[in-house]
């Protein structure tokens, strides 16, 4: 009997677009089927932006119409990847969708997570179970409710002979070390692209990133600038940790620039990619791995790659998780199709290793597809 298809939703910290992947999972292994990505809606994406400069002052209404528009879209997705590739929807046995975290602050007194995307229209759209709310059940255990990716990590990309070391460059960079024993622990490490993202889109009337570090390859890396970037706590502090662009906000990059920064904004993007570079490469030499796999966003940014390589203790090849059986740009798609299936066959994830949660948890919560 063939193993069921599971659907992966998500949108991550950079906010360009909604990843769907369709996967079969049997033997340790994945079997991506479809995937695919998506645009947001017109105006989402400026709701997104506003939202993310400043969490704490956007109104309940829009936050509350925004959770419904982001809901649409993801079922528009699901729809729009299970029609193009022909996918047969009785197959299907789950849709498991992250939403889009709009905030995250696992350090606060009663900490908390927000993910938009109502997965009530999901379900009732594709006419599907959906697994959703991946995270708090972490939180309510004490753990820091991210990152989740090394939990697919360890169930895909461990090698019994070699210690790994898995990259996830999106808005945020995380890591996952994968020890040969099957030991996992992971943390973020800082900003990936996010500040690159947002500076870019500020100076340039077309786009929202800079397309392979072209740009910031052009400047000039203000060290002053750059070792104001890297004097914040978050970079001293011991894993496990988590962070978001709530944190790593606009309003905390303008509180350290300088003066002049938008006389000079190609030197500005070339700092804001060396900070990114030398947070994880800060990372990966505590690490020590044998090999480093890379996947998100940043795997297509070689300026980026170059300044991390670069700052390595030893010369070490970046190779795209691709390379290794796992799609580099759906691997977050991946993760969340997978949690769904661990849902729905009623196991708890091992979180505590990489979140500090107290124990095991069963990540998300159901909603049942509508009665046929």
């Amino acid at each position: 009997m063939s193993e069921p298809l599971y659907l992966g939703l998500i949108s991550g910290t950079s906010m360009d677009g909604i990843d769907a992947v369709a996967v079969r999972f049997a033997a340790g292994g994945a079997c991506i089927e479809a995937g695919t990505t998506g645009d947001y809606p017109a105006g989402v994406r400026s709701s997104l932006d506003e939202l993310r400069a400043d969490p704490d002052a956007f109104p309940a209404a829009r936050l509350a119409a925004l959770d419904a528009t982001i809901g649409a879209a993801f079922a528009q997705a699901a729809n729009a990847l299970i029609e193009a590739h022909d996918l047969d929807r009785s197959a299907i046995r789950a849709v498991g969708s992250h939403g889009q975290t709009v905030l995250h602050r696992p350090e606060a007194d009663l900490p908390h997570t927000l993910q938009l995307g109502d997965p009530s229209r999901i379900a009732r759209s594709t006419g599907l179970d959906v697994v959703a709310d991946l995270r708090r059940a972490d939180l309510a255990a004490g753990g820091q409710g991210a990152p989740l990716a090394p939990l697919v990590h360890r169930a895909l990309l461990h090698d019994p002979d070699e210690t790994r070391v898995v990259v996830n460059l999106g808005g945020i960079a995380n890591v996952t070390r994968l020890a040969p024993d099957g030991a996992v622990s992971g943390f973020d490490t800082g900003p990936a692209s996010c500040f690159l993202d947002d500076w870019y889109r500020a100076h340039h009337e077309t786009g929202r990133f800079d397309a392979g570090g072209a740009w910031a390859a052009t400047g000039r890396v203000d060290r002053p600038l750059l070792e104001r970037l890297l004097d914040d706590p978050y970079f001293s502090a011991p894993a496990p940790k988590s962070t978001g662009i709530e944190y790593f906000s606009p309003a905390w990059l303008r509180a350290r620039l300088p003066d002049d920064a938008g006389t000079r904004p190609a030197d500005i993007q070339a700092t804001l990619a060396e900070f990114s570079a030398a947070t994880l490469a800060d990372a990966l030499n505590d690490l020590a791995p044998d090999r480093v796999l890379v996947c998100g966003g940043g795997v297509h940014n070689p300026d980026l790659l170059g300044r991390v390589a670069a700052r390595l203790d030893r010369a070490i090849d970046l190779e795209p998780t691709t390379d290794h059986g796992l799609d580099a740009d759906l691997v977050e798609a991946t993760l969340i199709a997978w949690l769904a299936r661990e849902f729905i066959e009623g196991r708890a994830i091992d979180t505590p290793p990489i979140t500090g949660a107290a124990h095991p948890v069963r990540l998300g919560a159901l909603w049942p597809a509508p009665p046929a």
